[in-house]
């Protein structure tokens, strides 16, 4: 085979990949909402097909099963949220600016997002269980701990202090506190977003020396 030909090949082979991983990611789009209104339990694949423009073959096609069609859309959903914290993270000059408009976001997402919160959760929780879970569950809390992290590291540059708690403690006490107002956000609780903006400042400051 020539040189030419095999550069062509690989293009070709370069193509196909992007346009399964592009079809995927809309397919993924696509079962979100019937996978964040129901969760995992209550949700089949051809359930999702019932409920979107695609069919059961076609979403068999693209995922192997409802686990890598679940873990695909909350890797996908993860990926915007860490790019929000960044660009907060990026703008931010002073390290009360940057606590501040941190809890905004994160009060931002619990009333915008709460579903897509739920289906993570209930994907983790459902991990404890399922051991085909685990792995993709791992690495998204290791992607969201350090989201946290990131922020935290930031704003004791700023304070000009240090970080006083382990990675793994700082993560679970603003997780913990996520989820915590998130049940309330869900059953009902109208205050739920505006206290957790208002105790997520005490929190950063809490976990810096």
């Amino acid at each position: 085979m020539t040189e030419a030909k095999q550069r062509t090949r690989e293009r070709i082979s370069r193509s196909q990949v992007d346009k399964f991983a592009e079809r995927r990611a809309q397919l993924a789009e696509s079962a979100l909402q019937t996978l964040a209104e129901l969760g995992y339990a209550r949700t089949s694949l051809r359930e999702i097909a019932q409920n979107s423009e695609f069919s059961h073959g076609v979403l068999h096609y693209y995922f192997a099963d409802k686990v890598d069609l679940l873990t695909h859309c909350v890797r996908q959903f993860e990926e915007a949220c860490v790019t929000r914290y960044d660009e907060i993270v990026a703008r931010a000059r002073t390290a009360d600016e940057l606590k501040h408009d941190f809890a905004a976001a994160m009060a931002g997402t619990l009333r915008a997002d709460a579903r897509m919160h739920r289906l993570w959760y209930d994907l983790r929780n459902q991990s404890l269980f399922e051991e085909s879970f685990r792995a993709d569950v791992l690495e998204i809390d290791r992607r969201r701990e350090e989201m946290i992290m990131h922020v935290i590291t930031r704003y004791a540059e700023l304070a000009e202090t240090r970080h006083a708690l382990s990675t793994s403690v700082t993560y679970a006490m603003f997780d913990g506190l996520f989820q915590q107002m998130l049940l309330r956000h869900l059953a009902g609780d109208e205050t739920a977003a505006a206290d957790l903006e208002a105790a997520v400042p005490g929190l950063v400051v809490g976990v810096v020396a």
